[in-house]
């Protein structure tokens, strides 16, 4: 009898499944179609690709929480997988069929495609940006309006190109590297692993030479092509910092495309800058810990060689600290530290050390209205309920992630990935090399040629900065036309919101002028000036204004020098910390 019913489902269980689907989507449909035909209940939908562990729990809780507050609204959550995210968003934003609320970014849709989709085809929250949170009354921040309320001041839920905010940040995002505990102690005896970088690669090389019971190797880190990125983001980029002493042309602190180029053409740097071998060289440094082959393996690849307790390092986000903790209890005991940074006295990284890296503290997780929602306030009030103290710090503690708004407690499991506010940041990354064209593709080509040891440090650098120079030239005349191009598009919107300002009256008028000015400076004036100056200093002229952007007089250096001295004798006086 067993045996037949067996049987029966190994040649009938395809056909079973499809079945189960079909019902399950039946069931599904028909529960919402109810709930949305009641007419005494107001259905909120929310789209999200969040399938983190505990991810629906917590939107169903927090769904609870504001149906008390307010039952005649229901809200109704579905996640959509991230690798059909995008397609799924542009079919619903196009039939009209979108959900209220939707999150914002991801899903393999480039940064133009979701711009377009925010000029199109959702509210602008700018008013409720710069309006006090009403759920916040009680609190310390009643009284504060919205965007103050974030750790980033909701610098990412403000787009430049529009002068509006238009999505409403949830959590706050860092990275890490997660290791096994056990697995380390018995490798290597360590209960913590070293937080030197130096000490960090000897116990790499330490663990690279145990073999397992069944003669199999550990690899010190479980890597993959999306992993190498999270390393480039928060320690290779950031030992590029000094290269801004010599190439940052307009002083603003940051090394874009176009002037990286004139810089290398005006002879301020080349590519064996020790910033750009140092950012190179370490990366070979840490990737010689990853598994063999990792350059053509995906993010799921790296996790389940760590799961599987064959490496003993893992990097990731806050974004994976629970679903990794669920995933391994009953394995092994999990732990969190820092990224390993050189020391001011390393013998290779050391003159390129002035701090730690510099973490932003960026609030992302954003939500934007639907602009044919047909109940647009009660969308636009359930993100505020989101976005309170109170509600946030709820959220972020049942996903396991770190809220967004100020004066807020956090799961425990997230204490480590708290930002760091000082120390050094990216110069030279893949967008300040993207010329875009030719010479982007061969950037790629020869940078995995040195990933998986083709060529060395040398001939990569030497190869990539000839043909930089040699044919980057015409990829920055297409840049620079995209520039030109842009503000024939910004001098429309100039136009549209000058029309606006001229129409409005009162609080409204005086915002409309401030967003034309702040346009016309910085969009229009001063992206034409930046252009013509940057042709000319490709063209080889000498512009003295953009030469040794950060070169000061001694006289300069030594007062600086005796004040901060004076700070400090003066602070140490009054037996406050030292500045």
């Amino acid at each position: 009898m067993a045996r037949t019913l067996l049987d029966f489902v190994r040649r009938y269980y395809p056909i079973m499944v499809i079945i189960g689907a079909f019902l399950w989507a039946v069931v599904t449909i028909e529960t919402r179609t109810s709930v949305e035909d009641d007419p005494d209940v107001k259905v909120i939908r929310l789209a999200h690709w969040q399938l983190e562990a505990g991810a629906a729990a917590a939107f169903d809780e927090m769904a609870a929480e504001y149906h008390k507050l307010h039952p005649d609204v229901r809200i109704v959550h579905e996640a959509i997988p991230e690798t059909g995210y995008g397609a799924w968003v542009s079919t619903q934003l196009m039939g009209g069929t979108a959900p209220d609320l939707i999150e914002m970014g991801g899903g393999g849709l480039p940064s133009t495609t979701w711009l377009s989709f925010y000029t199109r085809y959702f509210l602008s929250l700018s008013d409720l940006a710069n309006q006090p949170n009403p759920y916040n009354e009680g609190t310390e921040l009643e009284g504060v309006i919205l965007r103050q309320t974030f750790h980033d001041g909701m610098r990412q839920g403000y787009q430049p190109e529009l002068q509006e905010y238009n999505k409403v940040p949830l959590s706050m995002f860092g990275c890490r590297i997660f290791y096994n505990k056990d697995l380390l102690k018995r490798l290597t005896g360590l209960d913590t692993p070293p937080s030197g970088f130096r000490e960090f690669l000897a116990v790499c090389k330490q663990i690279r030479a145990k073999r397992s019971e069944q003669g199999s190797y550990y690899t010190p880190i479980a890597g993959s092509r999306w992993h190498l990125s999270l390393w480039e983001f928060c320690m290779f980029d950031p030992i590029t910092f000094t290269g801004l002493y010599d190439a940052d042309l307009d002083r603003d602190g940051y090394l874009a495309n176009f002037e990286l180029f004139a810089a290398v053409r005006q002879g301020a740097l080349d590519f064996q800058h020790p910033a750009f071998r140092g950012r190179f060289q370490m990366m070979r440094d840490i990737t010689d810990n990853f598994q063999v082959g990792y350059t053509g393996l995906q993010r799921d690849d790296g996790l389940f060689l760590f799961a599987q307790e064959k490496a003993v390092f893992m990097v990731t986000g806050t974004w994976d600290a629970r679903s990794l903790v669920e995933q391994t209890r009953d394995s092994f005991e999990l732990g969190i530290i820092d990224f390993p940074w050189p020391t001011p006295d390393d013998p290779d990284y050391g003159p390129l050390i002035k701090g730690t890296a510099y973490e932003w503290p960026w609030v992302s997780f954003a939500f934007g209205v639907y602009n044919k929602s047909k109940y647009p306030d009660e969308a636009k009030d359930f993100l505020l309920f989101l976005a309170s103290q109170k509600g946030n710090e709820r959220l972020n503690k049942l996903f396991g992630w770190i809220p967004g708004v100020r004066g807020t407690d956090m799961d425990p499991l997230v204490r480590a990935f708290q930002p760091r506010l000082a120390g050094m940041y990216a110069v030279f990354n893949q967008l300040s090399i993207n010329l875009q064209g030719e010479t982007w593709i061969k950037f790629l080509q020869l940078c995995a040629q040195y990933q998986i040891k083709q060529l060395e440090l040398d001939e990569f650098l030497s190869q990539f900065e000839a043909f930089y120079r040699d044919r980057g030239q015409r990829d920055f005349e297409e840049v620079m036309k995209d520039r030109w191009r842009g503000i024939i598009t910004d001098a429309t919107t100039l136009g549209s919101v000058r029309s606006r300002a001229l129409e409005a009256t009162g609080t409204q008028a005086k915002s409309l002028w401030v967003k034309y000015r702040l346009l016309l400076a910085g969009r229009i004036l001063g992206s034409e000036g930046s252009i013509n100056v940057y042709n000319r200093l490709v063209a080889g002229e000498r512009i003295p204004a953009y030469e040794k952007p950060y070169e000061h007089r001694p006289q300069a250096l030594a007062r600086v020098r005796d004040r901060i001295a004076r700070e400090i004798a003066a602070a140490s006086a009054d037996g406050a910390p030292r500045p």
